[in-house]
């Protein structure tokens, strides 16, 4: 196959995913998130929950950071960190936020993976506990050293001006986030299956499993995984998302091997999600050595949950 038929075969591919996979569950579900914003209820959550992750190291704005990241997407939170760099929230509070949210899995691979056989309840309560695992070693080990004062309030109002709109209004512009956020996972997802692909076409990932499948055997690991986690790392969730879904629909991938490997390949901690969430101000790339520790502990918390519960 040439590196035409590759790149338009992967185009075709991230198209397919982004409008008829992730387009549908992000609209659905921001539009239930924003209204559950617009009326006071997520206020509520946020307020409940805020002194019950406080001896995490978490704000009430971290905890809503948690809520958006596991129920809506990756790029959801990033607002809400530049919200609290603006508000002067302390270093140690930002380093246990980012490290909380690198660790856990993201919504927009999370919903759509249920149609391949995901336990999605099960997910989202490793990834919480996985997040926590990692804000609280970047609190009390890592980033002990780091300023926990606030240079302003950290209660932050979480309404805007969206609270006065209409039910009309808050679906609307859920619904043109949702298109947003989609659009914007096109070029990535597309980039990253071509580079897949080709590596595929020729010959490196065969090559890399072969050189791999001794080492995977002693440890009872399929192969099968090379590809996906490269796909992963290198190309970030939505890649992993059209792999995943490639291998199940060639009956390459069980179900419980797509349970069982959610902790570890769910998650933004690869290359796409680092750039993003570091390219917000050049505070959060300082901050990044202090999370990175925790990072690695949660996933790692999350990788062992999974195996533990599934296999």
């Amino acid at each position: 196959m040439s590196l035409i038929e590759i790149i338009l075969s992967s185009g075709r591919s991230s198209v397919d995913i982004a409008l008829y996979t992730l387009l549908p569950i992000m609209i659905v579900m921001l539009c239930i998130m924003k209204v559950l914003e617009a009326i006071g209820i997520m206020d509520f959550i946020v307020s409940m929950l805020s002194p019950l992750l406080k001896p995490f190291g978490l704000t009430g704005m971290s905890t809503f950071a948690l809520l958006q990241m596991n129920f809506i997407s990756f790029a959801a939170p990033l607002a809400t960190l530049m919200i609290m760099q603006n508000r002067g929230i302390s270093d140690r509070h930002l380093a246990a936020t980012l490290a909380m949210l690198l660790a856990m899995g993201q919504g927009n691979i999370l919903y759509p993976m249920i149609p391949l056989g995901l336990n999605w309840t099960a997910a989202i309560a490793i990834s919480i506990i996985g997040g926590l695992c990692a804000s609280t070693f970047t609190w009390y080990v890592s980033g002990q050293h780091l300023s926990d004062k606030n240079d302003h309030s950290s209660t932050p109002a979480l309404k805007d001006s969206s609270s006065n709109d209409s039910l009309v209004k808050v679906i609307n512009d859920a619904g043109l986030d949702a298109i947003r956020l989609t659009v914007a996972a096109v070029p990535m997802l597309t980039l990253s299956i071509t580079i897949v692909g080709t590596l595929k076409a020729f010959g490196a990932i065969t090559a890399l499993e072969n050189t791999l499948s001794p080492l995977l055997n002693a440890a009872n690991i399929s192969s099968m995984f090379v590809m996906p986690t490269l796909a992963k790392y290198l190309g970030g969730g939505t890649a992993y998302l059209g792999i995943a879904s490639d291998l199940v629909q060639q009956g390459n991938m069980t179900i419980t091997q797509i349970n069982i490997s959610t902790g570890f390949l769910v998650n933004t901690f690869d290359l796409p999600g680092i750039g993003i969430f570091l390219g917000l101000s050049y505070r959060f790339v300082s901050l990044f050595k202090y999370a990175i520790l925790g990072i690695l502990l949660g996933i790692a918390v999350r990788t062992l949950l999974h195996f533990l519960i599934f296999n």
